[in-house]
């Protein structure tokens, strides 16, 4: 399986540590194809290559060779939110994690939408559970 993580990067990165220990799970069930999501060496202010342009040309490759992507949406991220949309748009299945008791109050978008998964957590358990649910039902 080709999982897309998607999470905040020009954001905000006050959840890189948990970004690390999502991707570390997601391991389990396939090769995770936006591992640098977590990197602690990506700013707030943007990745380490070359332009905008070549950011999303790869990161759209990469969605769309992925068979489904699961997004940590608590810090607000319109990156994310398009990936979440494009990957909706495009029939795959879409699991969406965010924490209780946050400062930020979740998109009507992404809280609204039918056509995604969307489980809201308290600690890494919970994450690890709903990640074990969604894609053990989608295999």
């Amino acid at each position: 399986m080709k999982i897309y993580f998607a999470g905040s990067i020009r954001g905000g990165r006050e959840y890189v540590e948990l970004y690390q220990k999502i991707i570390t799970y997601l391991k389990k069930f396939g090769t995770v194809l936006t591992e640098h999501v977590a990197d602690r060496g990506l700013s707030k202010f943007g990745e380490n290559i070359e332009n905008d342009i070549s950011i999303h040309t790869r990161d759209m490759e990469w969605l769309y060779l992925s068979n489904v992507l699961v997004a940590e949406v608590t810090t607000p991220s319109l990156g994310v939110g398009y990936e979440i949309g494009r990957a909706i748009e495009n029939n795959k299945p879409v699991l969406c994690l965010y924490k209780q008791g946050s400062n930020y109050k979740l998109s009507a978008m992404i809280a609204g939408c039918e056509n995604l998964t969307l489980n809201e957590y308290s600690n890494i358990e919970q994450v690890q559970n709903y990640i074990d649910d969604f894609l053990n039902g989608i295999q």
